[in-house]
């Protein structure tokens, strides 16, 4: 085998991380682009991936971290300025000569979407395919990690209920940890998936009800769906000191939710990399001590 150098950014963040061994794993050579350097990133260099710290809204930082790489992943927070960043990007891609590069999208990622973080991303995927940079766009439902954000988790453990304004919608949760295994593997292996958009899901689509049972079950405690009102559930986000932007997203998506947008199970992960992915049971296992369990 043949060994290439991937850059991935948000080599920290939960896809990030899984990403960088994934491709350590396989024996390429991975640099990581951090925000800062702490116990995270001293671990992602000690795993053996060199680490370099820079910030997306800086071109010249782009420039150096894209340099004498063979592919990329790009991943970038629910935070303004994503449209920038991946101005900067795609010249600094194309200035490398990138063969692949991954986009982290999501699934409400649209030209009508009402989250100025979704239509950010809708924005993005077009810079970077006017671009001409060999890109694959992922578009993930809700993550399996929602479970266990504090604005999630914090009413399960305390009040035994899990308390969105999601209404009757349904999603299949999907892990970063499976997520990273198919970036990598289509990084590794761009042939056919270049200028495709997949939309990445879980193995079973169910409402919050189903999802309330499938972790009562796990935590052997009797959690319940309780859905929130919209209101609510921004005086609750603003308890975690969210930025407005971050806010306004989760409340639009909310919305989202509600009418279907989130729907889907897996058709790609489990043809792609050969193991299929984790299902909401076996994730909360994984994290069964978060719950109080």
């Amino acid at each position: 085998m043949q060994q290439r150098k991937y850059l991935i950014t948000g080599a920290t963040g939960k896809t990030g991380v899984h990403t960088v061994k994934n491709l350590l794993a396989a024996g390429h050579a991975v640099r990581a682009m951090v925000r800062k350097e702490d116990a995270r990133s001293a671990a992602l260099r000690a795993a053996g991936a060199e680490v370099v710290v820079g910030d997306l809204l800086d071109h010249d930082d782009l420039i150096r971290a894209t340099s004498g790489m063979t592919g990329a992943y790009l991943c970038y927070p629910v935070r303004p300025g994503f449209i920038q960043g991946t101005a900067y990007f795609a010249d600094a891609a194309r200035r490398a000569g990138l063969e692949v590069v991954v986009e982290m999208s999501q699934i409400s990622a649209r030209e009508d979407a009402k989250s100025h973080a979704a239509r950010d991303h809708w924005i993005a995927e077009r810079v970077l395919d006017w671009s001409g940079v060999p890109t694959i766009h992922i578009r993930p439902t809700f993550f399996s990690e929602w479970l266990i954000f504090p604005w999630v988790r914090d009413t399960i453990v305390k009040e035994g209920k899990i308390a969105l304004p999601f209404g009757e919608g349904r999603h299949a949760p999907i892990s970063a940890q499976d997520q990273a295994r198919f970036i990598a593997a289509v990084l590794m292996q761009p042939q056919g998936h270049i200028g495709k958009a997949y939309e990445l899901c879980g193995p079973e689509e169910m409402d919050y009800h189903g999802i309330a049972d499938e972790v009562s079950k796990v935590i052997g405690r009797k959690i319940v769906y309780s859905p929130a009102t919209l209101d609510a559930y921004r005086a609750h986000l603003q308890h975690y000191d969210l930025p407005e932007f971050t806010i306004q997203h989760f409340l639009e998506v909310a919305v989202d939710y509600q009418n279907g947008v989130f729907e889907g199970k897996d058709h790609v992960i489990g043809e792609v990399t050969g193991k299929p992915p984790q299902t909401v049971a076996e994730f909360v296992q994984a994290y069964r001590a978060l719950f109080g369990a």
